[in-house]
């Protein structure tokens, strides 16, 4: 006869094992936790990398739509007080391109896929249009071209829409090169092609002669132990019938395989253009002053030569020809077309004792008013308001790219995590009234990638970076000091 105890020990093993079955067959997915909000909780105080900015005057407000490399699209109707995100909904947040359509401003294109080829980058899912200023968003095609480097708008049709698409970084594909609709995004015709590993990296339109048009040819691969840039596909091209047809440029341009080139257009002056040119052993800026048939070489300093595949822009101001910007490593200026430069870049006004982020990809000038800037820079956007001599830093943008986030077991948890290229930092998990910018710590410098709170030591935190020599680092957040043992 088998004891109560017996029975009851059965019966517990029994339900044990219907519990580890039941709990095996359990699936996790997007479902089981769907009834969990998420709930932002910064921070904007540090930014984040910033890979294109496009603004529009709407009466007496300045409009600002500036794409993150993997943080979507944001909209100010301000001039940059307050901004609010507007494609969280779409399938890619890394952005590429952005532009507005200068003959009906609500009307706004963004390509997808940020194109400053680093070997964190993230890919897009082709074009989308708004008809509503953002508020709503169309896919319209080239969905495997996965970065989109530059938008351009014809400025009395607004059907008519060009795409500098540079393709896949890490493959070979066919969607990639100039690609252009005349009905508004419904078909796209491939009107400049190299070859599957040679993408759009710039393009540029004559603002007096929309017919005129000049395109960066970038052959391009990476790989998970190379990185090449430039090949027998690159080059600088230009059409001069809407991209019907397409002739090389190449009368004073280094000799051999070119690498990414960035294109500038003096507005006041169509026929003067710039181009920053990669080649195998120099890059240099270069000017053309018959519209791009021949050129000459003007200058080759730090900033205007430094990592070109990451800093290949340039800009004009809209009303002097002379005056070219070059953002970089930081922003430098040139007063006498090119043939010199000077340091663009002071002291933050929101940021005492602190310059300008360096690493800059994005650059704005309002064409009605040149003496105002904005720039985007791997910490951020900018405000000039006096040529780039003085800049407020707009800290409500929360950007910032974590490449690890971890937690601790106070109550409420902190979270911690290192940023590309803003350091390490930590913040509350809740506030009393929100999460403000100033309830985050900075806690490490550099690009900071791991951090850990010591759950033995419930003060101290522990973190790495990648570019310093010292495998680990260990700080007291209570006082910011390492300890001596």
């Amino acid at each position: 006869m088998v004891s109560q105890r017996s029975l009851l020990w059965l019966v517990g093993f029994v339900a044990a094992l219907a519990m580890v079955a039941a709990a095996q067959e359990v699936t996790i997915d997007s479902d089981t936790l769907s009834g969990l909000p998420i709930r932002a909780i910064g921070p904007a105080v540090m930014g984040g990398r910033v890979a294109d900015i496009a603004a529009v005057h709407d009466g007496s407000r300045l409009t600002i739509y500036v794409g993150a490399a993997s943080g979507g699209v944001w909209k100010s109707k301000d001039g940059g007080t307050t901004f609010s995100p507007i494609f969280d909904k779409q399938p890619s947040l890394s952005i590429g391109s952005i532009a507005v359509d200068p003959s009906n401003h609500q009307t706004v294109w963004v390509g997808t896929g940020e194109s400053w080829a680093r070997n964190s980058v993230s890919v897009g899912t082709g074009v989308y249009r708004s008809n509503d200023g953002g508020d709503n968003w169309e896919a319209v095609g080239l969905k495997d071209s996965e970065h989109v480097s530059r938008i351009l708008i014809h400025p009395k049709d607004g059907k008519t829409v060009y795409a500098c698409a540079l393709g896949h970084l890490w493959s070979s594909n066919t969607e990639r090169g100039v690609f252009k609709t005349s009905d508004g995004g419904k078909t796209w015709n491939k009107v400049l092609f190299r070859n599957e590993s040679t993408g759009c990296a710039e393009m540029a339109m004559d603002p007096q002669d929309s017919n005129v048009l000049y395109a960066a040819m970038w052959d391009v691969r990476r790989e998970p132990w190379n990185f090449r840039s430039g090949g027998p596909g690159g080059g600088l091209f230009k059409s001069t019938d809407g991209g019907s047809t397409w002739h090389e440029l190449r009368k004073g341009l280094p000799e051999g395989d070119l690498g990414r080139i960035g294109i500038a257009i003096a507005a006041s002056k169509p026929s003067r253009v710039y181009a920053v040119v990669e080649a195998r052993n120099h890059t240099a800026l270069f000017r053309s002053e018959d519209s791009g048939e021949s050129w000459a070489e003007v200058n080759s300093s730090f900033n205007v030569s430094g990592r070109p595949f990451y800093f290949a822009r340039l800009a004009v101001d809209p009303r002097n020809p002379d005056r070219v910007y070059k953002p970089g490593f930081f922003l430098t200026v040139s007063e006498d077309a090119g043939k010199s430069f000077s340091a663009a870049m002071s002291v933050s006004e929101d940021q005492p004792g602190e310059s300008v982020h360096g690493d800059l990809h994005a650059l704005w000038i309002d064409p009605e008013n040149p003496d105002q800037l904005l720039v985007g820079t791997d910490g951020g956007v900018y405000k000039s308001l006096d040529q780039a001599n003085h800049w407020r830093y707009l800290t409500n943008l929360p950007i910032s790219q974590f490449y690890h986030v971890s937690y601790d077991m106070a109550d409420p948890y902190n979270v911690y995590g290192g940023l590309q290229d803003n350091g390490t930092w930590m913040g509350p998990s809740r506030g009393v009234s929100g999460i403000p910018n100033r309830s985050w710590r900075a806690i490490g410098i550099g690009d900071g990638f791991w951090a850990f709170s010591d759950p033995s030591s419930p003060p101290a935190n522990q973190g790495t970076s990648s570019h310093y020599p010292a495998p680990a680092s260990r700080t007291s957040v209570s006082t910011g000091i390492p300890p001596s043992t």
